[in-house]
């Protein structure tokens, strides 16, 4: 096997995982992540499966929808699975100011239900389906002193492309820090977390690669071209990095810039170069 190979073996590897990840049936069939921050939301394409993370504060809150033909519509409610949530989550669902249906927390049972896509837990209440005409519909939620946490979803039909992808890595962290009282850390055991980290960590490798051999092919001969720059104690620094800024990352803000990073750190040590020293025609290894 030849060196160049070698190289290439672990990018393949990394591809392959993430492919893995983000073409599993979690992401499919998740709902699109929306986090609450009016007391009136707009609802738009409510046969797209939306959930809408709140907490009441005071009020009900009202969502709406107006639409000029028939859809399928769906509604349903859950809350997190965490010590001390109250299950009092009301929907009361409206068309033209006439009540429909009520969703009542006290005429269901409660059942556990564990969503792959953000590796959450959850307690699902009520659902109401029904082929819905053309009008203005209002779903009001509310609780026994309207302080609860609750998520609402609405819709059935599954979209969830590169667009909802790149929001609900930005949305995730926030929800399992402000929703689920938990640590962003634990984005790391869903599919989408997971294919975000191999994404960066390949893109980082690319670059390195391509750097690498831009260098190798204009400063031949050279300190800036050399193979190798690096010894063992900055190899080690490196994956010290690498590991620091992984930990950084998805403990916070789940940063794709902080990923990329980290990918390129272990790529430093992986390979014995360090593109900064490179740059700089600066080498630490023996010759």
């Amino acid at each position: 096997m030849s060196i160049k190979t070698r190289k290439i073996l672990p990018v393949i590897g990394l591809a392959l995982f993430a492919l893995v990840f983000l073409l599993h049936p979690g992401i499919a069939s998740a709902h699109q992540p929306r986090i609450v921050e009016d007391r009136l939301t707009v609802v738009t394409e409510p046969e797209i499966s939306k959930a809408y993370y709140g907490k009441l504060e005071g009020a009900p809150d009202i969502y709406t929808i107006s639409s000029s033909q028939d859809f399928d519509l769906y509604v349903g409610i859950l809350v997190p699975d965490i010590a001390g949530q109250k299950k009092d989550i009301t929907v009361v669902v409206l068309k033209d100011g006439n009540q429909i249906t009520i969703l009542d927390s006290n005429a269901f049972e409660w059942t556990q239900l564990y969503e792959p896509f953000g590796a959450d837990r959850y307690w699902k209440g009520g659902e109401y389906r029904a082929a819905a005409g053309p009008g203005n519909y209002e779903i009001r939620v509310s609780s026994t002193n309207n302080d609860s946490k609750y998520a609402l979803v609405v819709g059935e039909l599954e979209k969830f492309g590169f667009n909802e992808s790149r929001s609900a890595v930005n949305l995730i962290p926030q929800i399992k820090k402000g929703f689920f009282n938990q640590s962003p850390i634990g984005f790391v055991l869903s599919p989408l977390g997971l294919g975000l980290i191999a994404i960066m960590y390949i893109l980082a490798f690319i670059f390195g690669f391509a750097y690498h051999a831009l260098l190798k092919k204009f400063a031949k001969g050279t300190t800036r071209g050399a193979v190798r720059n690096i010894g063992t104690p900055d190899r080690l620094l490196r994956v010290a990095i690498g590991v620091g800024l992984l930990l950084w990352a998805i403990t916070t803000s789940w940063s794709p810039v902080l990923l990329f990073f980290s990918g390129f750190a272990f790529f430093e040590a992986i390979f014995s170069w360090c593109g900064f020293y490179a740059a700089l025609g600066k080498k630490t290894c023996p010759a």
